[in-house]
């Protein structure tokens, strides 16, 4: 209990130490107008927040974030062959494609894929 609370104790101490030194550095420096502006092409911090926004960029962006998480369970399903039954293994890992394959095909039919209008 007691290495516990100096590793607490440490990692408070390390971080506070940092924010001070961050803020030390910061007031040295000068403010210009351009390392205060954002880094994003076309984005005008100026203007009015509510822009029309692309539903299908959305649904592009949320479809990246659903195959990516699939992929990160299909990923260690390999490195599990040696050490699992083979048979569950094979029919857990199919299972897991033919959802993905389905959901896949769901969605171009649905349109959802759709690049150019």
């Amino acid at each position: 209990m007691f290495k516990l609370l100096m590793i607490l104790n440490l990692t408070l101490v390390i971080s506070m130490l940092m924010i001070m030194l961050n803020q030390v550095i910061n007031k040295k420096m000068t403010m210009e107008r351009n390392k205060m502006s954002p880094f994003e092409c076309g984005f005008d911090p100026k203007s009015s927040s509510r822009i029309p926004f692309s539903t299908q960029f959305f649904l592009i962006g949320i479809l990246f974030l659903i195959f990516d998480v699939e992929m990160v369970m299909v990923l260690p399903m390999i490195i599990t062959l040696k050490t699992s039954n083979l048979i569950m293994w094979f029919i857990s890992s199919t299972t897991l494609i033919l959802i993905l394959i389905i959901g896949l095909y769901y969605e171009w039919k649905n349109g959802v894929i759709q690049w150019i209008y």
